[in-house]
């Protein structure tokens, strides 16, 4: 059985620090490129970033860049989600899923976890 775990999730004040995992199962973790993806309420699912399967390469998006960093532990089959100077745009719901490429995230493909909820605000 394939499963997704997202954990980390929770409450953090602007400016503030989250640290966000996603605990892989039931299939070959390192063979898969990764994604996080976001929702925020109201809106649709949004690449957050993605990381090659060894975890050497990453694809940032404007939404992250400079405040975010995705990283893997293949050997721990998880895949995390630094956030940095955090703000409240980026209280959303966090899914990790296996990477569809720079296309609008379907939760129909791939694989998917339940989802994290993170919050900002003061």
């Amino acid at each position: 059985e394939v499963q997704l775990v997202e954990s980390g999730g929770g409450l953090v004040q602007p400016g503030g620090s989250l640290r966000i995992s996603c605990a892989a199962s039931g299939f070959l973790f390192g063979s898969y490129a990764m994604g996080w993806v976001r929702q925020a309420p109201g809106k649709g699912l949004e690449w957050v970033l993605r990381i090659s399967s060894g975890g050497g390469t990453t694809y940032y998006t404007d939404s992250a860049k400079g405040r975010f960093t995705i990283s893997r532990d293949n050997a721990k089959n998880t895949l995390y989600l630094q956030m940095n100077s955090l703000k409240i745009e980026d209280t959303a719901v966090y899914y990790c899923a296996t990477d569809q490429g720079n296309r609008v995230p379907l939760k129909s493909q791939g694989y998917w976890g339940q989802g994290t909820q993170v919050t900002v605000s003061s």
